[in-house]
């Protein structure tokens, strides 16, 4: 969905700036790119599985899934 927004002249003139700065392809895109690195995660999940697997390597956790997809037929 593409919306309209209302900036004062100094706001696009830095907006221009900042798109050039993050070498950004369109205004959205600067934005979000400015957004995300002031937005911190709500809650990080990191580690999350650790409890759950405690004895099970990650390697072994890959092969399972490589193995569960050729099971599937998918690539």
């Amino acid at each position: 969905m593409v919306t309209t927004i209302q900036v004062d002249e100094k706001t696009i003139f830095l907006l221009k700036k900042l798109k050039v700065a993050l070498d950004a392809s369109s205004y959205d895109q600067a934005i979000t790119r400015l957004a995300l690195k002031h937005i911190k995660p709500e809650k990080s999940m990191a580690g999350s599985l650790k409890k759950y697997a405690k004895n099970y390597s990650a390697k072994q956790m890959v092969k399972e899934l490589k193995e569960e997809r050729e099971k599937l037929d998918r690539f």
